[in-house]
């Protein structure tokens, strides 16, 4: 289990505001990036969910909060091998836009990672708000090298494009992502995903743990794409975007006969129900991807750079 203790992009009209702006100043983006390392360390270090329930929110804020539940419960005293963690240059990706919600992209260095080398990466997260009286949340997190954090596009201001959820414009709508995403894991299609670690070598390890002796395993997608866990994507130089999505998984494993499953201590600590032959996991998985421009049959394969999974519930039966 990934433990983290870490919408609509379309011009949204709320409460009559129609203008046009940029979603944050650099100097609250600032402010949003220091609130929500101050209070993922707090968390962290005391395994405290309550700590940073305030600062994240859809699928990063899902995969956070369970699990520091899970390890609350499995290290009652805290975190025993805390390091706070350090974001440092920071580069905002600020997009203008009407009404709410708000957001905009940090892509920052950690010192989770080594720099100058081919363990070099950034921590990509996008920080969203649904009115002016809401604290800035993060809502995605990925974690890429900084060769494939695609260039965005922007006007002679710096500011940021953000792109419709239903843009017609892209080879895949952003909205239809989740949805189009967990249909491709179920089955294979649509076929308009690029081979990868995430896609095809996602199955490919799924089959393969399909039929383990002594144990069977299936496995539910579901779409998640409305309210926090909405898509959010940005347009780049060349025409497409960067898209952030969610999507739940179901992962059912079913002992044979006389054989008794083993329970991880994190899953147990989330788990509801007794285990006798069966426990289900429930997983949030987020997204980003490059999609490219240009819709109809011509047009190019959807890339996902980077995927964050995360453990949410359990239930036993």
């Amino acid at each position: 289990m990934t433990v983290l203790s870490l919408t609509a992009s379309g011009c949204v009209t709320v409460h009559g505001e129609r203008e046009v702006v940029p979603s944050a100043t650099k100097s609250e983006a600032t402010r949003a990036l220091k609130d929500f390392a101050e209070a993922y360390n707090a968390a962290d270090k005391a395994y405290d969910p309550a700590l940073d329930a305030g600062r994240v929110t859809g699928a990063l804020g899902a995969i956070n909060q369970a699990g520091l539940k899970a390890r609350s419960v499995n290290y009652p005293d805290g975190n025993p091998q805390h390091v706070p963690l350090e974001l440092t240059d920071a580069k905002y990706t600020i997009p203008k836009k009407a009404g709410w919600p708000r957001w905009f992209v940090a892509d920052v260095d950690s010192n989770r990672d080594r720099d100058n080398g081919n363990q070099d990466n950034r921590w990509v997260l996008v920080f969203v708000r649904s009115d002016a009286d809401q604290v800035w949340q993060a809502a995605y997190l990925t974690i890429l090298s900084p060769s494939r954090i695609p260039a965005f596009k922007t006007d002679k201001d710096g500011w940021a494009e953000p792109v419709a959820p239903d843009s017609a414009a892209l080879a895949v709508a952003p909205r239809n992502l989740s949805e189009e995403y967990a249909s491709y894991m179920q089955n294979g299609k649509p076929e308009h995903f690029k081979d990868g670690p995430h896609t095809s070598g996602w199955r490919d390890s799924r089959k393969k743990d399909a039929n383990l002796p002594g144990m069977s395993t299936q496995y539910i997608d579901q779409s998640l794409d409305s309210d926090d866990f909405a898509p959010l994507g940005l347009t780049t130089e060349d025409g497409g975007a960067l898209v952030f999505f969610s999507v739940r998984n179901y992962e059912r494993q079913t002992a044979a006969k006389g054989l008794r499953l083993k329970v991880h201590p994190d899953v147990k600590a989330l788990l509801t129900g007794d285990v006798k032959s069966t426990v289900t996991k429930e997983r949030v998985s987020s997204q980003a991807v490059v999609v490219p421009p240009g819709g109809g049959a011509n047009a190019g394969k959807v890339d996902v750079l980077g995927r964050l999974t995360g453990l949410t519930a359990a239930k036993g039966s």
